[in-house]
């Protein structure tokens, strides 16, 4: 049985995320740390840490609909903002439809000096 995707009405339809996500019961539950990724441009640099986080997840025995929970941090809101078509292009690539609950966060730097984009989540996997 997959997890459960919660969207209360009283908060609104979301868009490019759920509100929550009930995991079921007799799941593993798999923490993903940050990864960054390669490229010149915002999305360049989601789409190839997106990749690295599913390899990840993959290398646990996950697939994408597992993911529940997604934190993305930016080194500049702005420019994120201005390339939302291809990020979302950039993540239908990886995830099709599926939208696990979600936060960006804008700060001032990453560890990694040239990297704009952090991608870390949890997932919650339903085969042993």
């Amino acid at each position: 049985m997959p997890n459960k995707i919660v969207n209360p009405p009283e908060l609104g339809r979301p868009r490019g995320f759920s509100h929550a996500i009930v995991a079921q019961p007799a799941a593993r539950t798999v923490h993903l740390a940050g990864q960054i990724g390669d490229g010149s441009t915002v999305t360049e640099q989601f789409d190839n840490a997106l990749a690295r986080l599913l390899a990840a997840l993959r290398a646990c025995g996950g697939v994408p609909e597992d993911l529940v929970s997604l934190q993305v941090f930016v080194t500049d809101v702005a420019a994120y903002r201005a390339e939302l078509k291809p990020l979302g292009n950039a993540w239908r690539k990886h995830f099709g439809n599926h939208y696990p609950a979600m936060g960006l966060f804008g700060i001032d730097a990453l560890f990694e000096p040239s990297a704009m984009v952090e991608v870390m989540g949890t997932a919650v996997l339903q085969s042993p």
